[in-house]
Parts: C-alpha cells; structure tokens; sequence
C-alpha cells in the first residue's frame, strides 16, 4: 500500500474523462490512478526482460565455474601425471621373511640347493653313484620323470587368470562329470546387451559338446563335437542355449581336467571341467560293540631275537588279551611261535626290514594297525584306545607315540627344481593338532605308530631298504599321509644287553652284525634316492 500512495503522489495529471472532472480512488484521482497502472505495468514489463538476463546471466557463471574447475582439476591432474609414482617393492629384509620357513626360501626360484651347516649332514646324491655312469642313470631318470608326468597331469596345473569385465559367466569349479558320462555345465551365460553379429564358440578337448535346447543347426553347429557354435541375435535365446550346454566325457580318463574355451565376440575365457572316476570306498566293520579288538591290529618285524618277541608278546596279553598279532619273520632258523592270535609268516632269510613291513601290514583285516618293534613293552601308559580316538576324531592318517619318554617326530620340507629336488629333515613339528593338546602334526613320527591300513598300503615300505630304514616311508608318504604325534600314549622299550644266557648273548652279537648300515647300503639307499624320488641331495639336523 506504501508503494502505490507513493505512486499517487507523482502522477498529478488530470484525467479528461467526464468534461475534465478529477476522479478519485480513495485519496487518489481515477486518472492518475489508471497512470500509475501503465506506469506499474511498464515497470512488471521491465522487471520479466530482466528476469530472461538474470537467468542467462546465472547460466554464464555457472559455465565460468564449470571451466574453472575442469582447468583446476587438469592442473591437478597434471600435478600427479609429472609426479612419478613410487613403485617399488619392500626391502629384502622385509619381504625375505614371507617366503621363509624354517631358515628355507621357499619362494619362487628355478634351482634348489643343499647347503653345508654347523650339525647339519648333507648328501649330494649325486657323488654316490658312479662318475662314468651318472650322465646314463640321470637320463633315464629323466624319461621316467617325463612318463610319470604324462600319466600324472595334475602334477603340471595351468594357472587360469580370470580377465576382467567379461560379460560371461561360467563356473571356476565344481563341474565335474565321471569318465564317459555326461554332465549340464552350471552357470554358463552371456549378459550383454546385444549379440547382433555375435558368434559364441565353446571348444574341449577331451570331451563333446551339445546343448539340450531344441534349436535349428543354423542357431547351433557342431552338436556332438568338440567345438560347438552358436549364433543368434536374441540375447534371451542364446542364454537358454547356455544354461543347458552338455560336456560328454569321450575318454576314459580316471583324473583329468578339460579346460574348456568358452569366446563370445573379443571377450574369451576358460574354465575347468573335472573328469573323475570316483573310488568305491573300502570300510572296515568294526563290530557291534566298537570293541578295541576289532578295530586295531598289531604289527612287528622280527629277525633272530625271539627272545625280545616273548617279552613283547607277553607284555601285550597283559594289556589286550584278546588283539591280533601279526610277526613278519625273515630269521635263518625261523622258531615258530605257537599262541593264540598270533599270526607270524616265514620270508626268506634275510629278506629286509621294509619287505617284513609290507608282508605284515598285507595281512591286516582292520581298519587301523599298531606298528611296534620287537624289542618294545607295552606298560600300564600303553593306551592304543587314545590313538584311535585320535584317529576317529581329526583328518590324520598315522598318529605316533612315545618309545621311553622319546616322542621324536621330524617335518620334511620340500623344494622343487627344474632338474630336480631337495629335501630337508628337520626335528619338531608343525602345530598343535586342534582338539588335542597332547598331540602335533608332523611328516614323520618314532617306530610306535598307528595308522590307517588302506592309506598305509597305498604308500607302502619300499622292500629295496633292507637294513635301518624308518624316514624314507614317511618320505614317500609325503602329500600322501597325513601325519601326528601325540606325547601322552607311552610304550616301554627293553634294555639293551639283556640277555640272559650265552646263547641270547650270541644272538644279540650276530643280529648287530645284520643291524649295522655298511658303507655299501648307504651308497645304495642314497642312489635309490637320487632315480626315485628324482632328488639332488637331502639334508639333516
């Protein structure tokens, strides 16, 4: 209102109207009224232009800033492209413990080597075999290492990089189909947004290929085959033809991977499909009634002593009336041993220490079996039932005890070569096994061991050892068994020079003749090493 009394004020024109006469509208003339409202309507009139030049004036800053900031942010930009990035890895000192395990690099490398140290005896096992002979020995290592590649694949595993922003899917693992069998391979599809002028290639190697969608051969070429092709422009279309792709295994391969080749347009992937013929488990029954009898068998090695036989014999009747004892014997003069649940077989004399193990342990009829020497006792501490619920409770395969307070067990560290490998014995374990603070997990354990009989047989007791032989099962056994020891099942251990007559006196003489390593067995047992288990050297601490 103060506005347009204002506006009254300035306009004192008089209105013509009605012979000249002044009008008024409240305090102000009609006239000058009705000219105060062109005079408001110009000045509306002016203020809509301007309202046209303040918004294209906002729209310019607005541009301004914009500029400004993409320049500051170039500037920026620029600031970090001319400052080189700091690319580098950590000091050696740093990452060396990384790749570090007891003293070993086990990090990448091309050799591997057997170094001399302080209590450290080390074999080049290449000084034990003849000079003129070891360019044809290592030869025919090497074709045979070739031949147990060739039958073992999985040993040579492709590495698979998966490449990024594929539009396809399709499984890492878990498809898997038994030999000669067909399977539908899980989760294969495309997730783009057109396949116009898109052709999808699936291509195996050991298997054929097809699809369960009812498409013409124009859509899909190849069907049975080992490369199979699929064209159409409709994206919903081709994911059904994915999602019901068929792999038919058309070898009869027992453990193989197809790494099928999976390309949409420029985009390509592989991804692996398993042929596996799975095993037919071997279960031993162990009884209504889990009793201890039934589930365990005990198994010795003896030569000349019977003496010590007796008193283990003995000792274990004490304890487990009712257990089956089985006594591999390659005695000169065999005495038989006539008790009840006791096996006990003649080898020739002589025959060796590993081949009296694989004859014991060929016998076994349960599901686990004690090995003990000959000379041990079983005492009161003597409790096979623990490691048994050792055994039922945890992954392991062989569990050993203690012989006199004496746990030893000793972890095998592997190192890969080129041309070829070295192995490392060591005291001590690994860790605690989980759920048993008695116990550790190991490669190898003292000569009082229960084990799994089948996992046992696969590794088996190599019968060229025939002298002092314990460490090499454990060596072959490794990536096989898997391995503890528990400290609290204790078994006694029969005096040395406890013979009681001049007879048992001579025994003992003549069976440490046999006893003893001579320098040609070790020369033997460390070339065995060297074509066996294609090894460079080995050490031990």
């Amino acid at each position: 209102m103060l506005f347009f009394s204002r506006m009254c004020k300035d306009f004192s024109l008089t209105d013509s109207l009605s012979g000249g006469e002044r009008y008024m509208l409240g305090s102000c003339p009609v006239g000058s009224f009705l000219r105060m409202e062109a005079g408001c309507f110009q000045i509306f009139q002016k203020l809509w232009r301007l309202k046209y030049i303040c918004v294209i004036i906002f729209s310019l800053c607005v541009v301004f800033y914009v500029s400004m900031m993409k320049g500051r942010l170039t500037e920026i930009k620029l600031g970090w492209d001319e400052t080189p990035l700091s690319l580098k890895l950590l000091p050696e000192e740093k990452y060396k413990s990384m790749f570090l395990f007891d003293g070993f690099w086990l990090g990448p490398k091309n050799r591997c080597e057997c170094v001399g140290a302080k209590k450290l005896t080390v074999y080049q096992l290449g000084n034990y075999i003849d000079k003129d002979k070891l360019a044809a020995v290592t030869e025919r290592r090497e074709k045979e290492f070739v031949d147990y590649q060739r039958r073992y694949p999985f040993q040579t595993k492709d590495v698979l990089i998966a490449q990024p922003s594929t539009p396809l899917s399709y499984p890492i693992q878990g498809a898997e189909v038994m030999p000669l069998h067909t399977m539908v391979i899980p989760g294969l599809g495309f997730h783009g947004a057109s396949t116009e002028n898109l052709q999808v290639i699936l291509q195996a190697s050991f298997g054929a290929l097809n699809t369960l969608a009812d498409v013409s051969e124009d859509v899909v070429g190849g069907r049975g085959q080992k490369k199979l092709t699929i064209s159409t422009p409709h994206v919903k279309l081709l994911n059904y033809i994915l999602e019901h792709i068929t792999y038919t295994s058309t070898e009869y391969l027992l453990d193989a991977v197809d790494l099928v080749t999976f390309t949409a347009g420029t985009h390509q992937v592989r991804f692996p499909v398993t042929i596996h013929q799975p095993r037919l488990p071997k279960l031993f029954d162990p009884g209504s009634d889990y009793n201890i009898s039934n589930m365990v068998t005990i198994t010795t090695k003896t030569f000349l002593r019977y003496h010590k036989l007796r008193v283990l014999l003995e000792s274990i009747r004490q304890y487990y009336p009712n257990m089956k004892v089985i006594v591999a014997d390659d005695s000169e003069h065999p005495e038989m041993i006539q008790q009840a649940n006791v096996e006990q077989y003649i080898m020739p004399f002589g025959k060796g220490w590993f081949a009296g193990r694989n004859l014991a342990i060929s016998q076994v009829t349960t599901k686990y079996y004690l090995w003990v020497d000959d000379d041990f006792v079983f005492t009161a501490n003597t409790k096979i039932e623990k490691l048994v619920d050792v055994l039922e409770n945890s992954n392991l395969d062989v569990v050993g005890g203690s012989v006199g307070g004496n746990d030893y067990k000793f972890k095998v560290i592997y190192e890969e070569g080129e041309d070829s490998s070295c192995l490392h014995i060591r005291y001590g374990s690994y860790h605690r096994l989980k759920g048993f603070p008695s116990c550790v997990v190991a490669s190898g354990v003292v000569n009082f061991f229960l084990a799994r009989t089948e996992e046992s047989r696969r590794v088996g007791f190599d019968p060229k050892l025939q002298r002092v032989a314990h460490s090499e099962y454990f060596m072959d056994g490794l990536g096989i068994l898997r391995v503890g020891s528990c400290n609290h099942v204790v078994i006694g251990h029969q005096p040395h020079g406890s013979a009681k007559s001049a007879r048992e006196a001579d025994v003992e003489k003549t069976y440490g003749r046999f006893r003893a390593n001579t320098e040609e067995q070790v020369r033997f047992k460390l070339a065995l090493h060297y074509f066996k288990n294609r090894m460079k050297c080995y050490t031990k601490a």
